[in-house]
């Protein structure tokens, strides 16, 4: 690491003309400034965060803020100790006011709050991004600086006026961002923020009230504008709050989400979640494809998500037959209309497991009210809540918490109950929808007598990944089968520690003999609940995981995929229906022939926004020469983005015998970058070298791509899109492998 008292700008020699102190001496006065001011903060959120955590807990929402307070140190802290100095981006100068302003990741002010970074999310900052030669801004000129470690090795200047071109000797005949278009690659995504293109950054920076498309090729920066807009949303929208839902961010595969895995924190941002649509199921971690085409044809339709609501209300119908239940006071007529009452008493929207409950205690409080309205000496005021511990009734009659506790133990009572309205586990739901065809029948009466067949799936079968919409849909619905249960543990636990305290408190006050007999304020209600430590949230669990929602924003890139089943599986994580979704209709593998607006309406988005990326920025002329007519071949009206660089080496073509010697040779020559083969899982032995399919290559980005036998991946659309796909990860480098008998 260089010492934070060296100067920022490490030029090499030939680069030269940039060093002179004209140029880079304001700019070194202003990173000393910088590593000051970061040293300070430091020191402060430091201080800060071992202050925070020192503090008691408490409960509810002093809790839930105590923990928020130090999740946003220890993220800012986190971020300081990372980037030092090089927090900063570049500068830019207005027309109308000669000092620079300074972007950074974050905002920063020195120790007598001079304000030394603007956060790249502000207002402040958006013309850094924003600004071209036919739009400036307002801006004089724009720096842009290249960073290695905490030093910069280059920077590029841009001028927009006459006047801008004073102290800007050594400008560039290109821009920042296509100077650093060909720098290798890595293990993970590199930092491009600095880099954000006037096109990209306009739609980062769109409101998020409804449903944003970002569309565009490979190499246009979609998945860049993904994640920085998940960021920028964060921060400059209050709706989208961690404690108004945050933000989802959905990516393709988990070699995807590895490879990005270190945008988001580099941006000063670690509240969003990310995941897979697969992440969102427990049994995906088991789950084969799905080899049938007609059944992943018709397990891929919304209606059939939606005959999960069906297969659950199946379960909710109250009887239609009364019984007698027998209690030590009297026999109680249990009658259908009671059965329908209690059933009614759940509210809307609660999950079936978790109502059952909600059922229970209300047929409980009808059939208490039956035996004590016979009892005219009983006290009604007894039965003031389920099981809530209230006082018996008069010292004769009938006592109602005795009388309820009775019935909660019935044999008979609770069979039927859990006949009426039965504990579901979501995979034994759906498993009964492929095996009982008569069920399936009932709950998607649309269904031909040849797709039920179809749909048949035997005992034992593995689930696929077209059984997964139905089986979230099921879990969302039914909710934790376990939550009854563990909500009683939780109260009886709660229960006991209260009467435990009792017990304590009765021996202090028994035996106080001060003269004010200052123990018998505890008897009081509030400070017996202090000493007792308990709160009616301490240790609740929900019944649901991080990623059920719901979101107050969902970020979907690689969208072209998902069918309507798995759309289902996000909308019901968005009621707001705040979306932004980035994908490329020229590489949906199973063709996608209608238009955003039309497959969105299909799945149940209105409202859609189209901002189409038009410019590849990653993809060298050579290689996307060749790569056009393969994807135009299936798809004429493919959206193919027009490439700004060139490379100057073509593609090359080989044999498979080739494979090894091309590995070798471009790992000597090239001792940074990866390299990826497609289209032969086996090749593992060069460091630096992944081995994927064209599936899992989505997203991704290498200097070198190999292709294997790049025919047989298929015919037809999928076929023609994994072709296009695989050829277009490559920034530098192309080579095409075919069998020698081909």
């Amino acid at each position: 690491m260089t010492p934070r008292t060296a100067p920022a700008f490490a030029l090499p020699p030939h680069l030269s003309a940039k060093s002179a102190p004209s140029l880079i001496g304001p700019d070194e006065d202003h990173f000393a400034a910088i590593t000051a001011a970061v040293d300070h903060a430091v020191a402060d959120l430091t201080a800060r965060l071992d202050e925070a955590r020192r503090t008691p807990g408490g409960h509810g929402t002093a809790a839930l803020e105590r923990d928020q307070e130090v999740h946003r140190l220890t993220s800012r802290l986190r971020t300081l100790r990372r980037f030092g100095r090089d927090l900063c981006l570049g500068r830019v100068v207005a027309t109308e006011d000669p000092e620079p302003l300074y972007v950074g990741r974050l905002g920063l002010v020195d120790s007598e709050g001079r304000r030394l970074l603007v956060d790249w999310r502000s207002p402040a900052a958006e013309p850094f991004f924003a600004a071209t030669h036919a739009h400036p801004m307002g801006l004089a000129s724009r720096r842009r600086y290249r960073w290695t470690l905490d030093t910069i090795t280059d920077y590029w200047d841009e001028v927009f006026t006459a006047d801008g071109l004073e102290g800007h000797a050594a400008l560039d005949d290109q821009s920042a961002f296509i100077a650093s278009l060909g720098s290798h690659r890595s293990a993970q995504m590199r930092d491009v923020l600095g880099t954000i293109q006037a096109d990209q950054d306009a739609i980062i920076r769109a409101e998020s009230r409804g449903t944003l498309v970002v569309d565009g090729g490979p190499g246009t920066g979609k998945t860049v504008v993904a994640l920085h807009r998940s960021a920028y949303l964060l921060y400059a929208d209050p709706r989208l709050g961690h404690r108004r839902g945050g933000v989802l961010f959905v990516g393709p595969h988990r070699p995807y989400l590895a490879y990005v895995a270190d945008v988001l924190p580099s941006l000063g941002e670690e509240g969003v979640l990310t995941c897979t649509l697969a992440d969102l199921v427990p049994e995906s971690e088991a789950a084969v494809a799905e080899t049938d085409p007609e059944v992943a044809r018709l397990k891929a339709t919304a209606a059939l998500v939606r005959a999960v609501e069906k297969a659950v209300q199946v379960f909710e119908e109250p009887p239609s037959a009364g019984m007698e239940v027998e209690t030590p006071w009297a026999d109680v007529w249990v009658s259908s209309a009671d059965w329908a009452e209690a059933f009614a008493a759940p509210e809307p929207g609660v999950p079936h497991n978790e109502a059952r409950e909600q059922v229970w205690d209300e047929l409980l409080t009808i059939l208490v009210d039956k035996i004590t309205d016979a009892d005219p000496g009983a006290d009604p005021g007894a039965d003031s809540g389920a099981d809530s511990g209230a006082d018996s009734g008069a010292d004769s009659g009938v006592d109602a918490k005795a009388v309820r506790a009775a019935l909660r133990r019935s044999p008979a009572l609770v069979e039927a109950m859990g006949r009426a309205w039965p504990m579901l586990r979501a995979s034994d739901l759906v498993g009964d929808l492929w095996a009982v065809p008569a069920y399936l029948r009932a709950c998607a009466p649309w269904l031909t007598e040849d797709e039920v067949r179809v749909l048949r799936r035997s005992e034992g079968s593995p689930w696929t990944t077209a059984d997964l919409p139905l089986l979230d849909a099921a879990r969302l619905r039914l909710g934790d089968a376990e939550v009854t249960a563990r909500t009683r543990r939780q109260e009886a636990a709660r229960a006991a520690e209260k009467e435990q305290m009792d017990a304590v408190v009765d021996h202090l006050v028994a035996n106080d003999d001060s003269e004010m007999k200052l123990m018998s304020m505890l008897r009081v209600h509030d400070l017996q609940g202090a000493l007792a430590d308990v709160s009616p949230d301490d240790g609740l669990v929900t019944g649901t995981d991080g990623l059920a929602g719901p979101f107050a924003h969902v970020v979907v890139d690689e969208a072209q995929e998902l069918t309507d089943a798995e759309w289902q599986m996000l909308l019901v994580r968005c009621p707001s229906r705040s979306f932004t979704i980035v994908g490329d209709r020229a590489q949906a593998r199973h063709g996608f022939t209608e238009s955003w607006e039309d497959r969105l309406a299909r799945a149940g988005l209105d409202h859609v926004r189209i901002a189409a990326l038009s410019v590849n920025y990653r993809t060298p002329a050579e290689i996307m020469a060749e790569a056009e007519p393969v994807i135009r071949a299936a798809i004429p009206d493919a959206n193919v983005p027009t490439s700004i660089r060139t490379s100057g080496v073509p593609v090359t073509h080989g044999t498979i015998d080739d494979l090894g010697s091309i590995l070798t040779t471009w790992l000597a020559e090239h001792p940074e970058g990866t390299a990826c083969v497609i289209g032969s899982p086996t090749t593992t032995a060069f460091p630096r070298v992944q081995s994927l399919t064209p599936e899992l290559a989505k997203g991704l980005e290498f200097d070198l791509v190999v292709l294997i036998d790049p025919e047989a991946f298929g015919d037809g659309i999928e076929g023609a899109v994994d072709r296009y796909v695989a050829m277009t990860r490559a920034t530098q480098r192309l080579v095409v492998l075919a069998d020698r008998t081909s």
